[in-house]
């Protein structure tokens, strides 16, 4: 027999944001404790409104599983004597287990044979155990939680209810003075208490007192009506996924409406509307058919349609004043002048071990020209670049980001063109945030992408310069995010320069301005630091741990080849051919260990003893002529080419050859061109690492 299981917490509204990730962890925590107490289900489905989180488990057994306990005892000679009876050892052993001594058994295990005995141990009724389950409520974890009252649990809003069923019976509990039982509160205003007299009847009882409480279904009853809207009105309505799924977590009974706005609003650039919006008001913009924003919004009340015209009049009222203080501040900011915004960023402090804002934009303007230089720019490229940078942050001093810092970067290309600077270098202002989480869009353009680099950058070195390093989970600064942006950067637009010299360039750049840098620590420091972010970004690519210590090693170079290296071995691994390279090409890697790497003298061709060292040196030659050339194009497969043709002249050297012979001259000079081979190799990946 199963019944259906149900669990929900109510509380005072939750912050959108804290709903989606708790009423997950308590269906994982949930599934991981019916697993780990043997009940077996049917499917586990999550609920959530901003006043409830709730799980439902279908078919839930009524007992747990039987299940054999096994207890080691001594081994078979100490149990049984040379008759074959049972010894002292053995009848002691089954009377401390609880069964007949005839009733062990013997297994074979890897340190020889045992007796075991084995006991059943019966399930118990899934309706005693469930109280257990219940008090996992208390376990979820928010970003921020607060106590009330005289209570002394911290949680994420004070707990008004808690429903607990296992079919139709309550399942006793109690939180923080709440006891459990089979009453649900439905909707704030429109609804009243609903009392189950089934877990079946739960999402239907919900419905009857206005709470949509499946969040797919209530995200697509907006969706639906938003379509509605749109088909009625002839309108191009934003729906921002990431806006929807908030509004959705602000509503349990949701209701589409539209307003409107005054047309002299529209005078405000298209992204200071939406933003205003978006962010302060969570409304959806409205574009017409050539996608021209519309004096309209459309927003989600949570309710039904009774007396839509007065929440329409009260939204249209709350929006009307945040875009007239948009306009004010839009208006002053146009009489100010490009030198004013900049000597305003010399008094904004970044950090006070750092310096300025304005400080900051003249480390990025070094730092950008430098990289732009060393990555074979053009003229006009360095130039906009450069003059990118230089102008970094200066919609930080105005007064639209100031009071809408989500505005920033957005604000600085406006006012940029405003100001008659080219189209490239607004760009490049708006985007040097990018990306800004993994997955966001990247910079659209060479110039865009090369100041976001020289940003971050310098946020990174400046900061391990005076010590603000990420310690576990403390990353203040983001700056594991900041290099994962540049790793993405990097790869995305092959940008031909190698790390160590980016590094150099941004210390230069960091030590000119007048830090105090012990150059070798922080260059070391923050090598092993992308070293992190490197591995974390392969390892989320799917590449094997053998794999990207095969190709993660300093000095790492460039890094989009280092990356389509590590894809390509990832893609052979499991081949023949890969198996055939890693044997050979280690070999050779085994061998050049034995050498002094930096101090190793080039092989001497007129020392060669056998053809096979000829011929190996001969390849080796055709190898470095171009394999630097292959890797630096990301020509991996032409690369990988020139390795395959190597591996019959490998083992047919070493069938031949004794690299450590008696003789010192032959051997050194052997060992030698193990070494510089072995250099060549290293360019593609450390083949001795892969464990195939």
């Amino acid at each position: 027999m199963t019944n259906p299981f149900l669990l929900e917490i109510g509380v005072e509204e939750m912050p959108a944001k804290y709903i989606d990730e708790a009423r997950e962890e308590l269906r994982a925590k949930l599934e991981q404790w019916l697993n780990d107490h043997r009940l077996s289900y049917g499917q586990a489905h999550a609920f959530s409104t901003p006043r409830r989180l709730s799980v439902i488990i279908e078919e839930l057994a009524e007992e747990q599983e039987n299940m054999v306990e096994e207890a080691r005892g001594p081994a078979l000679s100490i149990a049984k004597n040379n008759e074959g009876d049972w010894t002292k050892a053995a009848i002691g052993f089954a009377r401390g287990q609880g069964v007949d001594v005839s009733d062990l058994v013997e297994k074979e295990t890897e340190q020889g044979t045992y007796v075991f005995a084995q006991k059943e141990k019966k399930g118990q009724s899934t309706a005693n155990l469930l109280s257990n389950a219940v008090a996992l409520l208390t376990t979820l974890t928010f970003p921020k939680s607060m106590r009330w009252g005289s209570e002394r649990l911290r949680y994420v809003r004070p707990i008004r209810w808690i429903a607990a069923m296992y079919g139709e019976a309550v399942i006793p509990y109690e939180v923080a003075g709440v006891q459990s039982g089979r009453q649900i509160e439905g909707h704030r205003f429109l609804g009243n208490t609903v009392v189950l007299d089934h877990v079946h009847d739960y999402e239907q009882g919900l419905l009857r007192e206005h709470v949509l409480v499946d969040p797919e279904v209530r995200k697509e009853a907006i969706r639906d009506q938003l379509n509605m809207l749109e088909e009625e009105k002839d309108w191009s309505i934003e729906k921002d996924e990431d806006l929807l799924e908030e509004v959705n977590n602000l509503v349990e009974y949701p209701t589409v409406l539209n307003g409107t706005f005054d047309e002299r609003f529209l005078t405000l650039p298209a992204d200071v509307l939406i933003t205003t919006m978006r962010e302060h008001q969570r409304y959806f913009a409205v574009r017409d058919n050539e996608q021209n924003i519309l004096p309209f919004f459309v927003t989600v009340r949570n309710g039904d349609h009774r007396h839509l015209e007065n929440v329409q009049k009260g939204n249209e009222k709350v929006l009307r004043a945040r875009l007239s203080d948009a306009v004010f501040f839009y208006q002053e900011d146009q009489r100010r002048s490009l030198e004013h915004f900049l000597e305003k960023l010399d008094h904004i402090v970044e950090h006070e071990s750092i310096g300025s804002l304005g400080d900051k934009r003249k480390r990025t303007a070094g730092i950008a020209r430098k990289l732009a230089l060393r990555a074979g720019f053009h003229e006009q490229e360095v130039s906009d670049g450069t003059r990118a940078a230089h102008l970094l942050k200066f919609d930080q001093s105005s007064h639209m980001v100031d009071e809408f810092p989500e505005l920033q970067g957005i604000m600085g290309a406006d006012y940029a063109l405003k100001l008659g600077e080219k189209e490239t270098v607004a760009s490049a202002i708006k985007e040097h945030y990018l990306p800004r989480f993994n997955g966001d869009d990247l910079p659209s353009s060479d110039v865009s992408a090369l100041v976001s680099m020289a940003d971050k950058w310098d946020t990174i070195v400046t900061s391990f310069a005076i010590g603000l390093k990420p310690t576990g989970s403390q990353d203040p600064y983001g700056l594991r995010r900041q290099a994962a942006a540049i790793v993405q950067m990097v790869d995305h637009y092959d940008f031909p320069v190698s790390f160590e010299e980016m590094l150099s360039v941004v210390i230069q750049e960091v030590e000119e301005a007048g830090f105090s840098v012990n150059v070798s620590e922080v260059f070391t420091d923050v090598s092993d630091f992308f070293s992190l972010r490197l591995k974390a970004l392969l390892s989320e690519r799917g590449i094997a741990y053998d794999v990207i210590n095969a190709v993660l090693f300093k000095p790492y170079g460039r890094l989009d080849t280092l990356l389509e290296r590590a894809v390509f071995l990832q893609d052979m691994y499991d081949s023949s051919e890969m198996k055939e390279v890693a044997e050979a090409l280690g070999r050779v890697n085994n061998i050049a260990k034995k050498v002094d790497a930096p101090n190793v003298s080039a092989p001497e061709p007129e020392v060669f003893e056998k053809d096979e060292e000829t011929k190996l040196y001969h390849h080796y030659e055709e190898l470095k002529e171009d394999f630097s050339d292959l890797l630096e194009k990301k020509e991996i497969t032409k690369a990988w080419e020139k390795l395959v043709a190597l591996v019959p002249v490998i083992h047919h050297y070493f069938d031949c050859i004794m690299v450590m012979s008696d003789n010192s001259r032959l051997r050194e000079n052997r060992l030698n061109q193990m070494a510089h081979l072995s250099m060549e190799l290293n360019r593609f990946a450390r083949f001795q690492e892969l464990v195939l």
